[in-house]
This record gives C-alpha cells, sequence and structure tokens, in this order.
C-alpha cells in the first residue's frame, strides 16, 4: 500500500459537508498520497464512496472508534472494500476518549488487543498489514507494532515522532497528524490555534497526559495554551515555514504526515491544500 509523503485530515462530516467527492478526486490529481477520514463509521460507506470517484488515492479512516462500533461489522465492511479496492483502504482503530465514551472506557489497551483478536478471528478477517492503530504513549505503541501496520498519531508534537519512532523501530508506518495555518501574523495564526486545540484537546485525559510526558506542564495549558506549545502543535506561517514544520517530522521518523488544514470561519479550505501542495509534495 502507498500513502505517499503527504496526506490530507479532515473529520468526516467535513468531507460531508464542504469537499465531496470531486474535491477528493483534485487532491489525488495535486498528489496528496492519503484521505484520512476522522471519526469514521463502522459501515465505511463514506469510504466507499471516495474510492468509487478516485483512482489512486489511498483513503484511510483517523479512527473508528472501538467502542462504538462492533468489530464484525468493522471486518464485514472492511473485506467489502478490500474486495472492490485493493491496496487502496487502510483501516485505523482507536479507543477514543475517555470523556466521550463514559463509563465504557475502561482498560482501553486490554479493550484494543481484544477487538483486534475479534477482527483476526471474524469470518472476514481484517490483515495486520491493512489495520493502523491511532496510538501516542508507549504501551499503545508497542501494541501498534506488534498488531498492525504502525501507528497514527494526533496532536503530536516533532519530540513526540522523535520518541515514536523509537520505539515502533525503523519499519512500521508513523503517520502523525498535524494542524495547519496558513497565516504568518503570529497573533492570528495563535488566536486561531489555540480556539482549535483547547476545546476539546486540552480537556481531553489522553491528549494532556502525553503532553506532560513531553515537558509540558499545567503552565502550558492555562488560556488555551502558551505559545510555546502552541508553536510545537500547529504549523503556521507562509508555505516554506510550514513545509519547514512538517519536515521536522519527516526528519524525526515520520513516513506520512496526515495535514489538517485550519482555516477561519467561512475560510478557503480547498484553496490551502492547493496552495501546499506545489511545496509539500515533491
Amino acid at each position: 500500500m502507498n500513502i505517499g509523503t503527504i496526506g490530507i485530515w479532515a473529520p468526516s462530516a467535513t468531507v460531508v459537508g464542504n469537499f465531496g467527492t470531486d474535491n477528493v478526486a483534485e487532491f489525488e490529481s495535486l498528489g496528496y498520497g492519503a484521505m484520512w477520514l476522522g471519526s469514521a463509521r463502522g459501515d465505511l460507506q463514506l469510504a466507499e464512496s471516495l474510492l468509487r470517484a478516485t483512482n489512486s488515492i489511498v483513503i484511510a479512516t483517523g479512527i473508528v472508534n472501538i467502542w462504538t462500533e462492533p468489530a464484525q461489522t468493522v471486518a464485514a465492511s472492511f473485506n467489502r472494500l478490500y474486495d472492490k479496492y485493493p491496496g487502496r483502504f487502510l483501516l485505523g482503530l482507536g479507543a477514543g476518549h475517555r470523556e466521550h465514551n463514559g463509563e465504557v472506557y475502561s482498560h482501553p489497551l486490554e479493550a484494543l488487543r481484544s477487538y483486534l483478536d475479534a477482527l483476526d478471528d471474524s469470518d472476514h478477517p481484517v490483515p495486520a498489514d491493512q489495520r493502523i492503530i491511532a496510538a501516542l504513549g508507549p504501551k499503545a505503541l508497542q501494541l501498534a507494532r506488534c498488531r498492525s501496520v504502525g501507528a497514527h498519531t494526533y496532536l503530536a508534537t516533532a519530540d513526540h515522532t522523535r520518541q515514536a519512532r523509537e520505539t515502533l523501530g525503523a519499519d512500521p508506518i508513523l503517520a502523525p497528524e498535524i494542524k495547519v495555518i496558513l497565516e504568518s501574523n503570529p497573533g492570528t495564526a495563535r488566536a486561531l490555534a489555540r480556539k482549535r486545540v483547547s476545546d476539546p484537546y486540552l480537556q481531553l485525559h489522553n491528549y494532556t497526559q502525553n503532553l506532560r510526558r513531553l515537558g509540558f506542564d499545567d503552565r502550558d495549558f492555562a488560556e488555551g495554551g502558551s505559545d510555546r506549545l502552541i508553536d510545537a502543535l500547529v504549523a503556521w506561517g507562509d508555505e516554506s515555514r510550514i513545509a519547514a514544520h512538517i519536515q521536522e517530522h519527516l526528519d524525526a521518523g515520520a513516513n506520512h504526515v496526515c495535514v489538517q488544514l485550519l482555516t477561519p470561519k467561512g475560510g478557503d479550505v480547498l484553496d490551502g491544500y492547493r496552495r501546499l501542495a506545489p511545496i509539500l509534495i515533491r
């Protein structure tokens, strides 16, 4: 499976409401290697519609939530796509967030292992090399190394990418999601970044715990995020500055970077991806 070096990450609702199949076909023509669908449903109907409308771009989920989507449904859906579009769909799986899954969220690593067992034991198994695991902490990264093609990280710094590569070893895919803002004014860029980072991510335990492991603390989480935190998490500036930020992750061991472009309300996300393509995709 060839996902290229640069992909696009967007919530499924954004793909449905803003992009559409014609735009994803244009992303393919621009050279983006993968389209990552956030919060994907287990029936994989959206992924199928995008595969049907394109020729080569890989469609990936980032992620299917193991608490809400039954493994047997996901396995059957995966195999439907695998039969029709071999080598073009990557199943991203993850445990989501304690705050969103209530009382069912207990022992997430054990739950993920059991879910992977169910995919392996299904009447229509999902091969390990066709799935990727959302992982941040060392234990989750070790599970990704052993039970999948690699790890999809989210809200990651370049330091985290470096540590994740050390844990994964040389061969697995490491695909961090990176938020991007095409804005060179520091105050304007950081204000938008804080709005999109602080709510919800600085309210979610798994992300703040991971950031603490990287040396950030309560002072960095206050008032929407310190400049130090925001600048580590979000690539902002002109195309060249954004390319340099993404290169830091590639130099740190990422195989593929999932670019999530943030714009002010009403901003032209599609034009932003067009602007970035010539400098990011080489």
